[in-house]
């Protein structure tokens, strides 16, 4: 049959017509075949499979680091140290262990809820990526300027909020698991990096830096008395003040991110 091209080719196209027909098809069958469906649909593939170049649905590993950094900082397990020591200046120390525990587990919690329901909660008001990253990073901004004079954000609690918890022995929950440590800034910030991409290894890789977050926190507290000791309250002012120096960084370029979405012109 592969022999018969050519002299087919010639009576009905022409010897000209002939020759370009042959120079596509040639006198293999893998190039007879060339313009069939399903072979160049396998062509393809196994080209892509020896040479891939579809992006993966995920982020380098240096926005993964960043993601835990500005989360680390954000949540700031150093600075809430002097408010969980003076929440159990009176508990015994299995209590205060306890507390520290149910801080840590209600901050990875949070998270944890708002990473795989951040985005469906963003598509039912009908909030914009581009908007929710404006008033993230305004809020993210607002609280570092709170840390840079080494003070807490109003808007993780107010004065009046301070009164109210004290009253309550849910210290482990409210205030120091949240507003204080999964406050709006931290749940601000998981929404938009989760909402980045949408594959499963994506979502296991954030999930992961939340519980060593979280780790990170009950260790914190369980060794907040020498911390304390060591560092002194100067010495955590002095840690607070930087770790809102990197949050202004994060918060403006939230704002900055957000703004060239909603205007892309200024792309």
């Amino acid at each position: 049959m592969i022999t018969a091209i050519p002299f087919l080719a010639g009576c009905v196209f022409g010897k000209k017509n002939a020759d370009e027909i042959m120079r596509c098809a040639g006198r293999e069958e893998d190039k007879l075949l060339c313009h069939h469906p399903k072979r160049t649909w396998r062509a393809t593939t196994q080209k892509n499979a020896e040479n891939p170049t579809v992006p993966m649905e995920t982020g380098s590993w240096n926005e993964y680091l960043k993601f835990f950094a500005a989360l680390l900082a954000i949540v700031n397990p150093v600075g809430a140290i002097p408010i969980y020591i003076n929440l159990t200046a009176d508990q015994r120390e299995e209590e205060r262990r306890k507390t520290g525990m149910m801080a840590a587990v209600s901050v990875a919690v949070i998270l944890v809820v708002v990473l795989f329901t951040g985005e469906a909660v963003l598509d039912f008001f009908g909030i914009t990526v581009g908007s929710f990253r404006v008033g993230g990073g305004i809020l993210i901004l607002l609280m570092a300027i709170s840390m840079l004079h080494a003070r807490v954000s109003q808007v993780k609690q107010t004065e009046e909020e301070v009164n109210d918890f004290a009253d309550r022995d849910t210290g482990g929950v409210v205030p120091l698991g949240t507003p204080l440590l999964a406050g709006p800034g931290a749940i601000s910030t998981v929404i938009l990096y989760a909402q980045r991409y949408s594959s499963s290894l994506h979502y296991i890789i954030l999930l992961a830096g939340i519980i060593l977050l979280a780790f990170l926190t009950w260790l914190c507290f369980r060794m907040a008395p020498g911390v304390a000791k060591m560092l002194g309250k100067t010495g955590i002012n002095v840690f607070t003040r930087l770790m809102g120096l990197f949050m202004a960084a994060i918060g403006v370029e939230f704002i900055a991110n957000g703004l060239k979405q909603l205007f892309p012109l200024l792309g």
